[in-house]
């Protein structure tokens, strides 16, 4: 199998037991560590390496990328087995595949997991196209195994914060929402920032699931959209290291402004950008009958999160919850806890597919000049107790 590969700390193996209650009480009993493996270990495999070890419901025990010596550098470093993807898919100790490959990878790596009878998690987003997406979901609920996806920035204190006040009344009933992504582009930063240029990047695809994900997470599905886009720079010139100098070649929209109309009857606006120099805009606000809300950066886990009632200034709120630091791996952790317990998990399929089917309607809204009405919806996740215990997520 030929598979594109892309795009981290794992100490001593976990020997924890989790102790739980039985599976009709939604808890595990005496489970060991969920066996997980990662395929792809570029740049953004570091951080769920080190958060491999912090889990104690997951264990990664192995990688695999299309670069052999970059497979065995991360499992040298991080204490795990270099493997090849075929040898990962036929182990028949690892259970969730962490699917860390370049967008257009996603669907293909996440097609052979599920076939070979493995959950699979995927970095956002889901897949490229609907098509594949569905294929993945249809694929999962046939083989009877579960479908995850990044963003887990939801699960994160800050976020979680959120949610609660939302769900509590805090600012009334949600009339409306703003979030801004607002930037010019990877190309100064990232090492090898060319995919974010193609098919299934853009700033949309690359940054919306972080703030349309908090936005479902807060108020629910959405409905229709409209959206506007443009290419600004059609060639994009790198000035990291290691391809200083290098062209690359726009071939999607860099600047996607979109509105959404959600279930909830709210309506929120998002611009995400790749070609803007500077910006004093807010990250997310969500704007009550009764007060409104600002909203921390989605694709952090903490705070600040700050409220504002009539007849007062604008205060912060201190956090409801943990998980507060970079804690990406929770949704795969959450995923492992679900696979034993039967009860579903938060950064799920059905969610990303329908953050999958927004971002493509903007895009479809700008291109015909006409609202989309969505054929996908999903439910709020649940939210995360209160008061856990770190590495802990149910007890």
């Amino acid at each position: 199998m030929s598979i594109l590969i892309s795009e981290g700390f794992k100490g001593a193996d976990l020997t924890n037991i989790l102790n739980s209650a039985d599976a009709s009480g939604g808890k595990i009993v005496n489970a060991a560590p969920t066996k997980v493996a990662v395929i792809g270990c570029g740049n953004i495999s570091r951080i769920y390496f080190a958060n491999g070890k912090v889990f104690e419901a997951i264990d990664i025990v192995a990688c695999a990328d299309l670069m052999e010596d970059r497979a065995k550098a991360k499992a040298e470093e991080h204490g795990c087995k270099a493997m090849t993807v075929e040898q990962v898919l036929a182990d028949p100790e690892i259970e969730i595949i962490l699917n860390l490959t370049i967008p257009k990878a996603h669907a293909q790596v996440a097609l052979a997991a599920l076939e070979a009878g493995k959950s699979v998690y995927n970095e956002k987003p889901l897949a490229v196209t609907r098509e594949d997406g569905k294929k993945i979901l249809a694929l999962a609920k046939e083989k009877g195994l579960k479908v995850g996806c990044a963003p887990d920035t939801f699960m994160g204190g800050g976020l979680q914060t959120c949610i609660k006040l939302i769900d509590d009344g805090a600012i009334g009933r949600p009339v409306a929402a703003t979030a801004f992504m607002m930037s010019h582009g990877t190309e100064r930063w990232h090492p090898d920032p060319e995919f974010f240029y193609k098919v299934g990047g853009g700033p949309m695809f690359d940054m919306g699931p972080y703030y349309l994900t908090a936005l479902i997470a807060m108020m629910g599905s959405v409905r229709q959209v409209t959206g506007m886009t443009r290419i600004t720079f059609p060639e994009r010139t790198i000035t990291s290291e290691p391809k200083k100098g290098e062209q690359i070649k726009v071939d999607v929209p860099t600047h996607v402004a979109g509105v959404m109309d959600f279930d909830s009857g709210a309506i929120s606006t998002i611009i995400t950008s790749f070609d803007v120099w500077a910006a004093e805009l807010p990250r997310i606000e969500v704007y009550g009958t009764e007060g409104s809300l600002s909203v921390p950066d989605p694709n952090t886990f903490g705070g600040p999160v700050r409220i504002m009632k009539p007849g007062e200034d604008w205060r912060e709120v201190p956090l409801t919850h943990g998980y507060t630091e970079q804690s990406r791996g929770i949704g795969v952790t959450d995923m492992a806890y679900a696979l034993r317990s039967g009860r579903p998990h938060r950064a799920n399929g059905e969610m990303a597919y329908h953050v999958l089917d927004i971002m493509h309607a903007f895009h479809d809204a700008s291109n015909l000049g006409k609202h989309i009405k969505l054929e996908s919806t999903c439910s709020k996740p649940e939210p995360l107790p209160k008061g856990l215990r770190h590495g802990i997520l149910d007890e």
